[in-house]
């Protein structure tokens, strides 16, 4: 219930937000795909302290809020069923909550009918927050995503004997920035592929595809670290390769300008899996 109403409040605010740039007359844009987030690392709203800061901007920004936005038309959301991923093709989720068994049944539905997610699942956070430990306008520490990872076939681990600090992993055609990072490994059966020394695994699902990082450090508020720009746009870019192709489309939108052909896979619906049964 909780989470039902901190989403009407944000999409309030949104709207509000809306109404203001239009009244001040901005400027029409090209029309841009839309990307859905989620997550507990503040990429729309900021380290906002209260509602008061969230309505006068007074809240810490997120550097990659502008990197994202020079592309999509950013869809913040706070929980995940059929209906709300319906509208969408891409989604980032970025050290996400854990999920109820709902929430993993829709992500699973949704990416296996042609949905593409960029995930960041980190099993030990490092970056900096203005909210103390236990806070839950916190980054969580932890990713707690082991059912709907499983259902993937992947295993996400962390090594602690580790030594912390900034290091650098070639990935993507650059160099993403880690701190503390885990490691992912294949499932009996997993059909993934493992990447940059097993820190990314990209999944086909079905008709989609799943780009899983086990580190966030990339996303930390008090960043951008070298590279991390470069590095998130290029995730981005390997996830997201079809940006723009059906900016802004639903499945009425299709029927309506009449289409030829088949539907495309995002405006589909996904099967219902066995993660139900998840907690």
């Amino acid at each position: 219930m909780a989470l039902r109403k901190l989403t009407t409040i944000r999409n309030a605010l949104a709207a509000i937000t809306l109404v203001l740039a239009f009244g001040a007359g901005a400027q029409e844009q090209p029309a841009r795909s839309q990307l859905a987030l989620m997550g507990t690392v503040p990429l729309y709203w900021g380290e906002a302290e209260d509602m008061a800061d969230l309505l006068n901007g007074s809240g810490t920004g997120h550097w990659a809020r502008p990197i994202l936005e020079a592309e999509f038309e950013l869809v913040p959301l706070d929980y995940l069923s059929a209906e709300a991923l319906a509208p969408h093709q891409f989604l980032l989720m970025a050290q996400p909550r854990g999920l109820s068994a709902e929430e993993n049944v829709a992500l699973d539905g949704w990416v296996r009918g042609g949905g593409r997610l960029l995930l960041f699942a980190d099993p030990m956070m490092t970056g900096e927050s203005r909210f103390a430990a236990g806070d839950r306008r916190r980054p969580q520490d932890v990713a707690l995503l082991s059912p709907i990872l499983a259902h993937w076939g992947l295993e996400l681990q962390f090594d602690e004997e580790q030594v912390g600090g900034l290091k650098w992993n070639p990935a993507q055609g650059t160099s993403l920035p880690l701190n503390l990072p885990g490691s992912l490994h294949l499932l009996p059966d997993g059909a993934c592929q493992l990447e940059a020394e097993q820190v990314i695994a990209r999944c086909q699902l079905g008709a989609g595809e799943a780009l899983i990082v086990a580190d966030a450090a990339i996303l930390d508020l008090d960043g951008p670290y070298p590279q991390a720009r470069e590095g998130l746009s290029a995730l981005i870019d390997s996830i997201f390769a079809e940006n723009g192709k059906f900016a802004g489309m639903t499945r009425s939108d299709w029927a309506v300008q009449g289409k030829n052909g088949a539907i495309p896979p995002f405006l589909r619906g996904g099967p219902v899996s066995d993660l139900s049964a998840s907690s």
